[in-house]
């Protein structure tokens, strides 16, 4: 017998957009609704009722004075999207919220309807726990020159670092800087807290995991386990994409989150 839990006030900056069957968005960690979502959030939102909560330090949330808990980012996406008026609503998450996408679904199983994790992990594996204590290092630090051409290297997939023209280098990185938020540190520590891997068996709902095949921020390899995890759960690749989807790769990814959903409504 599911017992339904209390939801705390919500507390945070929330974009709503469109109409239609719910969809909450979950952004990844140094990130926000648009800079994760920007591309495909007004054809969601065309058939979908788009809420994309910001983290503490992302949007206009304000920054934590206390280290992130998943458990509270997830009761707090949960009260987000019933208070814009949706008991029941799938979850798309992106990196460090495919973790917040899951601990919601398992906190608050009787809303969640189906969930689509993309670049998505349970614990933080070797490649993206070293990154997230390089970036609060290099954040303590003030260097966050550093920490933007990290992102640079770290969010692109070889085949779209080999695209950029050398002389591109600088606005790539100047772009990079530009979308880091107050609360990117409180983020990464957070990533790198993460364990999300008791969970994966209690997840019962449709689940659609996209793995970019050229991610070198989160390795395709613990997509494959989040897939292998979660009873029932589809695995879907994107060869050549980064972590950071470009418009072609997201493209991909549109059609094959449309195709879950119209089949897990």
């Amino acid at each position: 017998m599911t017992t339904e839990r209390t939801l705390p006030h919500p507390r945070l900056d929330v974009l709503t957009r469109g109409s239609g069957p719910a969809l909450l968005l979950a952004h990844g960690a140094g990130g926000g609704i648009e800079g994760n979502f920007g591309l495909v959030l007004d054809d969601l939102a065309a058939d979908h009722s788009i809420v994309g909560p910001h983290y503490p330090g992302a949007g206009g949330t304000p920054v934590a004075t206390d280290p992130l808990e998943l458990d509270d980012l997830a009761d707090q996406l949960a009260a987000s999207a019933v208070a814009a008026g949706h008991q029941r609503f799938a979850v798309l998450g992106e990196s460090l919220g495919t973790a917040v996408a899951l601990r919601t679904a398992t906190r608050h199983p009787e809303r969640v309807t189906s969930l689509v994790l993309t670049a998505g992990f349970a614990v933080a594996d070797p490649v993206l726990a070293l990154t997230a204590e390089l970036i609060r290092t290099l954040g303590r630090a003030g260097e966050w020159s550093a920490v933007a051409r990290l992102a640079v290297v770290s969010c692109r997939s070889p085949e779209q670092l080999a695209t950029i023209p050398p002389a591109a280098l600088d606005d790539a990185v100047a772009r990079a800087a530009a979308g880091m938020p107050p609360g990117m540190l409180d983020h990464f520590d957070l990533v790198s807290r993460v364990d999300v891997r008791d969970d994966l068996a209690r997840v019962a709902v449709p689940t659609l995991v996209v793995a970019p095949l050229g991610d070198r921020l989160v390795l395709p390899e613990s997509s494959r386990r989040l897939a292998d995890g979660i009873p029932g759960a589809r695995l879907a690749e994107l060869p050549g994409a980064g972590h950071l989807l470009s418009e072609p790769d997201r493209a991909v990814w549109l059609r094959l989150v449309r195709e879950f959903l119209a089949g897990n409504a």
